[in-house]
């Protein structure tokens, strides 16, 4: 469904290194309405699965939740995380998205 790269993989476990997310939790990726373009990502670390509405990725040791109503929207999606000059952080590379907003936190699909 998603692909996680290794540099987003090893941002996630250094995240988990400091100790903030409690043991146990996961990435979870959600896509929300809002923004200029109708859809937003979130992102946060979430300790419950729903076995009946989440799809769990486990990829380079790091486990990242989708429910299934953002899954729809995110088929081929690759999770990346880039360090540059010019930009820093996650990076999501959706093919579903029609059109992204100028900022590029928001898109449609």
């Amino acid at each position: 469904m998603i692909e996680i790269t290794e540099p987003a993989a090893d941002k996630i476990k250094e995240y988990f290194e400091t100790g903030l997310p409690e043991e146990g939790s996961s990435l979870r990726i959600k896509v929300v309405g809002g923004g200029c373009s109708g859809l937003r990502y979130e992102l946060a670390f979430d300790k419950d699965i729903n076995s009946e509405v989440d799809h769990l990725i486990e990829e380079h040791g790091v486990r990242v939740i989708v429910d299934e109503k953002s899954a729809l929207y995110m088929v081929g999606t690759v999770l990346d995380y880039l360090d540059t000059l010019m930009e820093s952080g996650f990076k999501i590379n959706n093919p579903n998205a029609t059109n992204t907003c100028g900022c590029g936190e928001s898109f449609a699909a």
